[in-house]
């Protein structure tokens, strides 16, 4: 049982550090909307967020009354939409992605996700029309985000996927060129994608989640960074160990906290709780950072030597403060690392102290994998399926889910600056040290096989 007065006495604690509940995520399963006829199709599937929705942000409201405590964002998942597109059109799946929109904007959520497909160990033809239908879809939509997983622990990496999805992903930069590209930060390609991530723009209700459900993410960058501060303020000689522990309490009282608000939301909702994400996510703005916890371990230059044990450390410590807190932890839960949604990050690879392959190498032991990154517009589809397939190795090898949400913007060189505003942050152009060489290694296609590991039966 949750102690609320115990919650209660955290948040005073807290209430000046940026604590809030990043986003309470309903997620609907809209199998049931499948239809032939496409005008039905997107009817119905209209009709059912609209009704199962409704009440979503008014109760998120009250929840922010109720415990002081900001639910920042109100999403909505869907279970994979290229489920409803068998034996549709391209154009059947820009009209559903318009209701999802329409759905979206009426009931005042902020993103919509789940406009996905799961090609890991082959494509269908509805999976074929979503991903095809994505430079249009984005471009026409505002609120609706995608996701495609191309590689699984178990599957391996579907190369002939990765190849499809780098050319998609070029076509929705330029269909969104008159946003510099902004369509691709709606778009996610992943590996061991979660069935229960709450964060955008990788969530989607997985095939095992219940009918509808609150999946809640609470996030607290700043609480973090001012424990640690505090800690070595009292004790310069402080060790990692004592550091990591220290993480550990803190995000164990984030935790409690966000738990209590994501319950009282399912509850009011009269929908089952699902899990809660505790994922330090960061914003732009100076204070929630995830780049200042490593500042404030020590790590004065991101990027230098050092810097993948402090994020290694951070999200184990993350990790195990979050499920000693709740048995209800789940999705991603541990520490982004999107360069546009964090100053220090972004300054960080400006100055040039953290480029492209480290971050990499920092994605290995983080909970994602590439996230908001620009690049040149006139990169090359194959550098971005190598991108793509470096990734989804570390996760397939690793057991761990990585992605990769980089923005190649149309016109753009290295080192232009760009500001889409908002949660999605700006960011400098940068670009792979070896943007070349991969391009007969990538065209062979095929299947990466699944590692030896995968044989767990």
């Amino acid at each position: 049982m949750l102690n609320n007065q115990a919650v209660l006495a955290t948040l005073r604690m807290v209430n000046e550090e940026n604590l809030d509940v990043r986003t309470c995520t309903m997620g609907i399963n809209l199998n049931r909307c499948a239809n032939p006829d496409p005008k039905a199709l997107c009817t119905a599937v209209y009709d059912r967020i609209m009704t199962v929705a409704k009440d979503l942000v008014k109760t998120c409201n009250d929840a922010t009354t109720l415990y002081g405590v900001n639910v920042v964002n109100k999403r909505i998942s869907i279970s994979p939409a290229s489920i409803l597109l068998e034996g549709h059109t391209v154009d059947t799946a820009v009209e559903l992605c318009k209701a999802l929109d329409k759905a979206a904007i009426e009931l005042g959520v902020d993103l919509l996700g789940g406009f996905s497909a799961l090609v890991h160990k082959g494509i269908t033809p509805g999976e074929r029309t979503l991903i095809e239908s994505l430079p249009r879809a984005l471009a026409e939509t505002s609120h609706v985000c995608s996701s495609v997983n191309v590689g699984t622990t178990r599957a391996g990496i579907n190369v002939d996927a990765v190849n499809l999805v780098a050319e998609t992903m070029l076509k929705v930069s330029q269909a969104t060129a008159f946003m510099n590209g902004f369509g691709c930060a709606k778009m996610v390609v992943f590996a061991n994608i979660t069935e229960d991530n709450p964060f955008m723009a990788g969530t989607l209700l997985g095939p095992g989640e219940p009918d509808v459900v609150i999946n809640a993410g609470v996030s607290g960058p700043g609480v973090v960074k001012r424990a640690i501060e505090k800690l070595i303020a009292a004790d310069p000689n402080v060790t990692l160990d004592e550091i990591a522990e220290e993480i550990k309490h803190t995000t164990y009282r984030v935790t409690r906290t966000g738990e209590l608000i994501g319950r009282q939301v399912a509850k009011k909702l009269g929908v089952p709780f699902g899990v809660l994400d505790l994922s330090l996510a960061p914003t732009p703005k100076v204070g929630d950072s995830v780049g200042e916890i490593y500042q404030a371990m020590g790590i004065k230059k991101i990027g230098c030597p050092g810097t993948i044990a402090a994020v290694m450390m951070l999200n184990d410590a993350v990790k195990k403060g979050g499920a000693f807190a709740s048995s209800s932890v789940g999705g991603l839960s541990g520490a982004f690392i999107p360069p546009m949604e964090d100053h220090a990050l972004e300054l960080a690879l400006t100055d040039g102290t953290l480029c492209l392959e480290k971050l990499e190498g920092m994605t290995s032991v983080c909970s994602v994998g590439l996230d908001m990154i620009m690049l040149p517009g006139d990169i090359a589809a194959s550098t971005l399926a190598g991108i793509i397939l470096d990734e989804c190795a570390i996760g397939v090898s690793a057991r761990k889910t990585t992605g990769v949400r980089v923005i190649p913007v149309p016109g753009a060189k290295v080192g232009d600056y760009f500001d889409f505003g908002g949660l999605f942050g700006g960011g400098t152009v940068v670009a792979p040290r070896c943007p070349d060489g991969q391009e007969a290694f990538v065209a062979h296609g095929g299947h990466i096989p699944a590692p030896i590991h995968s044989l767990l039966n």
